[in-house]
């Protein structure tokens, strides 16, 4: 599930150190070759080529894609535009607003903490928000969508008038202690997706760290894994990093910010192709996390579910108990479509980024189809 020694596929086969033509590099890239014959990755480059272009055509889409198997890219490619009125063509380093795929950097921040003993996963959210309003929920209820708290996105719109400025995670705080809205049931009662659970999350790493969620997540997670086109879209960052894309609707029309974009935890990651492999593959080298904290995260938390569908700490989870596990979080937020999926197996990855809005990204049924064709079905013809 978690290879973190230096037997993983990820490692072996990595090109970074690939120069002349000495007799070790020559044995290299033959061993890459190798790998790449196995895992029958040239067919696979040409049949998602030829399934984007069709997906590009006929269902509209505009966005960037990275597909990889076994630690290695088999296909990487951006199609359309970051901005329509001004052309301006997206490209693999092009950072989309990644949505509730944020999840997964707010829950593994909330992980490190837990590392590092700076809080555990039982704390009540009292205990680093004293005038909480709400009685006997903990970090873990946040993690795990179990808390019963109301969703912001809903209620706020109630009080917002009381609340001029930037409506930010300092002002939700305020506005949950101040307005106490109903909670939707008893604490720990059941599974219900809720964004108030990862805003309130990235208040907690703020108090519990000493830093700002976007300064805590450059310093402990960007910056290690060299993922320099991801960040936090605060106001100062807004202006720093002009790489991004604009939302479009499906007729073209900009979608236009709204309060709720202050908010951030739930969302509020802007990030690209190229970095959320480097992400993805976080997982498998053990760069941020331990193994045993990744394994746990992976695990699913709410016990009445019954099926192979679940949820653990800022991930959702597949687990069929035959093929093993896959991890995976999508999002969609003002037009922008995230699938960020990892199946754990043979470490497929499929990471899909749109600005503008399209069902089709979380249809991947074809994808993976693609990705099961095995090696010894090499000379398949592609009409």
């Amino acid at each position: 599930m978690c290879s973190c020694g230096d037997n993983s596929p990820y490692k072996r086969f990595s090109l970074k150190h690939l120069g002349d033509e000495n007799d070790s590099t020559k044995k290299y890239k033959d061993r890459v070759s190798a790998f790449r014959l196995s895992i029958n990755a040239d067919f696979k480059e040409k049949a998602f080529g030829k399934l984007f272009e069709e997906k590009s055509k006929w269902n509209r889409f505009n966005g960037s894609v990275l597909i990889a198997q076994e630690g290695t890219i088999l296909f990487k490619k951006s199609y359309g535009f970051a901005n329509y009125k001004q052309k301006i063509n997206l490209t693999d380093t092009t950072s989309f607003e990644l949505a509730s795929t944020t999840k997964t950097f707010t829950a593994t921040a909330i992980m490190l903490l837990k590392q590092q003993d700076k809080l555990n996963y039982s704390d009540d959210v009292k205990k680093h928000i004293p005038d909480f309003p709400y009685e006997g929920i903990t970090i873990q209820m946040l993690l795990t969508h179990r808390s019963g708290l109301p969703n912001y996105m809903y209620f706020s719109y109630v009080y917002i008038d009381k609340y001029p400025g930037i409506f930010n995670n300092e002002q939700l705080l305020k506005m949950l202690i101040n307005e106490k809205p109903a909670p939707y049931f008893k604490a720990n009662k059941r599974f219900s997706y809720c964004n108030t659970n990862y805003a309130l999350l990235a208040s907690i790493i703020e108090k519990v760290s000493g830093q700002s969620y976007a300064a805590f997540m450059y310093e402990n997670i960007f910056l290690p894994l060299k993922m320099n086109n991801t960040w936090v879209n605060t106001p100062e960052n807004a202006t720093q990093y002009l790489n991004k894309t604009t939302a479009y609707s499906g007729n073209w029309r900009v979608e236009d910010p709204d309060f709720l974009d202050g908010v951030y935890g739930d969302k509020g990651i802007y990030s690209n192709v190229e970095d959320m492999f480097k992400w993805d593959q976080s997982f498998y080298t053990c760069s941020i996390l331990k193994k045993e904290t990744i394994e746990d995260a992976f695990t699913g938390k709410s016990k009445e579910k019954k099926g192979a569908n679940n949820y653990g700490y800022g991930f959702r989870i597949i687990d069929d108990k035959k093929g093993g596990k896959t991890i995976y979080h999508n999002g969609w937020w003002h037009c922008y479509n995230t699938t960020f999926y990892r199946r754990l197996n043979d470490k497929c990855t499929i990471i899909i980024l749109s600005n503008k809005y399209n069902k089709s990204v979380y249809q991947i049924a074809d994808i993976l189809s693609i990705l099961n064709i095995p090696s010894e079905n090499p000379h398949i013809e592609l009409e």
